[in-house]
């Protein structure tokens, strides 16, 4: 049983065991947590390119719910708050993260008992942007899928990205880059895909669009009562206001209007950040994160969705992708901690970013052999054995031939761990529990709250890929008996030296 207690806190720290460990608030920050000395961070105005939630969770047993975005800070591994919320605080006799996490999930984000479409979960995903980034062409695209299938992988989830639509607010194809898109969707889905299309909440303020969905109100409007514009990475545009009920409902027909004319399967929801809501002084008595998470609320009506920002939501039917990282040893090794952080929120279905890294600017001016393929292919096992895995650069591409198998192998390896996956996700849709797990949450108290480098995939598989270059790691293994990945029985509670070929993935399962 949790005791429930209300506090308000003003320019504060919530005191706790000094040994205590926090994780929450921040999916992007995962990799900085638990957290010890932590900065200021004002969740009003920042989300570090990725979900947020107002929760925050300890291995005693203890979390915090703020309901509002707060500004907060870690000093000393103690949270501290320099606004005045008022805080949901519990205390559960168990102190585990895991009881921590389950109270505040029942509370404030039971399981809905729905989930995403199940092709996420079995099959790899595919993204157009790192090859085509900002010149999405029908020509390019169907070049693209069909090298998927050439080179041995698995067809899934196929999203096209920014740049398709003929301006933000019309959801019709460019002419003369896609000279015919039902032809080529059709073409895409014989191949066995699902097709997906980039959207964003923003209006270009001077199109038909534009000044239709003024006139009708569906727009957020400035502290003038005029037109808002908000900047954003691809400018300053108008947005429609999701929190107008009308004009969620409209957004969706027009949407839904889209699929049909196209045959679009669904939709990858870009932006919704809390800082594009906060470029501009809006009339709205809405914060910048009930922005957020209205925009998030419109992915509800499509089975076919991907999210990057959102705020609440927790265990709903979203899929939810780690934000763009660079192209980088540091990026690798941020996505275990940062995938543990969003099923400590309740995003449990989610993908770990791009293979290699989403951050586009990251693969400008490299030559095909300068890169580093040992990152391509650990990153790649990475993603196998979590609850989705998806591209974006094409291996084919910029891998050797042997490389370029064992990167095949991973995909193939994520298939045959498919039906264990789509249970685990199943399970997750009925009772809450994240898909992947901090290895505190599924055993408490053993050392392993810093653990970064390892993860449990539901309760049965350990997973400890590499996430730094080399070919050799230290695997930590709770109590039990465990058997690895090529059949060794190790016994549990203690410490392991392994080498890590280029071409293994180490996974060990739980057998007693």
């Amino acid at each position: 049983m949790h005791r429930l207690f209300l506090i308000a806190l003003s320019s504060a720290c919530v005191l706790m065991a000094s040994a205590e460990n926090w994780w929450g608030f921040a999916v992007g920050e995962g990799h900085n947590q638990p957290y010890k000395d932590f900065r200021t961070y004002n969740m009003r105005v920042e989300d570090s390119n990725n979900q947020l939630s107002p929760l925050l969770v300890s291995d005693e047993g203890r979390y915090i719910w703020t309901d509002t975005a707060v500004t907060f800070s870690f000093k000393n591994g103690q949270p501290q708050f320099t606004d005045s919320p008022t805080h949901r605080f519990t205390d559960s006799p168990l102190k585990t993260l895991r009881s921590a996490y389950l109270a505040a999930m029942r509370q404030h984000f039971p399981p809905s008992g729905l989930m995403p479409d199940s092709l996420f979960f079995v099959r790899p995903q595919y993204n157009t942007w790192i090859e085509l980034m900002y010149n999405q062409n029908q020509a390019d695209i169907l070049r693209y899928a069909h090298a998927i299938i050439d080179n041995g992988l698995p067809a899934g989830v196929l999203m096209i990205d920014d740049n398709w639509q003929r301006y933000y607010g019309n959801f019709d194809f460019k002419a003369e880059r896609f000279p015919d898109p039902k032809a080529m969707m059709d073409e895409l889905h014989q191949m066995g895909f699902k097709v997906m299309v980039w959207v964003c909440p923003f209006v270009s303020a001077d199109s038909p669009e534009g000044r239709q969905l003024a006139e009708r109100g569906y727009l957020l409007k400035d502290k003038n009562g005029d037109t808002a514009i908000l900047r954003w990475w691809n400018g300053a545009s108008a947005c429609y206001d999701l929190t107008n009920p009308d004009a969620l409902a409209a957004f969706v027909a027009t949407l839904h209007d889209a699929q049909k004319r196209y045959g679009i399967d669904g939709f990858k929801f870009d932006a919704g950040d809390n800082n594009c809501y906060a470029s501009t002084q809006l009339q709205s008595a809405a914060t910048t994160v009930d922005h957020t998470e209205s925009y998030a609320r419109l992915g509800l009506a499509f089975l076919v969705n991907e999210f990057r920002a959102c705020w609440k939501m927790g265990n709903q039917p979203l899929v939810q992708r780690l934000g763009d990282k660079d192209y980088s040893w540091d990026a690798v090794a941020s996505l275990i901690p940062q995938m543990c952080t969003a099923g400590l929120l309740g995003y449990t279905f989610a993908c770990p970013d791009m293979i290699g890294g989403g951050q586009w600017t990251s693969f400008l001016n490299i030559a095909e052999d300068q890169f580093d393929q040992a990152l391509i292919v650990r990153s790649a096992q990475i993603h196998a054995l979590m609850p989705m895995m998806q591209f974006s650069v094409a291996p084919w591409r910029i891998l050797s031939k042997e490389n370029m198998e064992i990167v095949k192998q991973a995909a193939l390896l994520h298939t045959q761990f498919a039906p264990y996956i789509f249970a685990c996700a199943q399970e997750s849709a009925r009772n809450g529990e994240p898909i992947v797990r901090n290895m505190e949450y599924q055993f408490p108290h053993q050392g392993l709250a810093d653990c970064k480098d390892q993860f449990m995939l539901g309760e049965r598989y350990l997973v400890a890929p590499m996430t730094t270059p080399g070919t050799q790691r230290v695997v930590r293994l709770p109590k039990g008996t465990w058997r690895d990945d090529m059949g060794k029985k190790y016994k549990g509670g203690k410490s392991y030296t392994i080498q890590v070929p280029l071409s293994r993935l180490p996974y060990f399962e739980k057998i007693k």
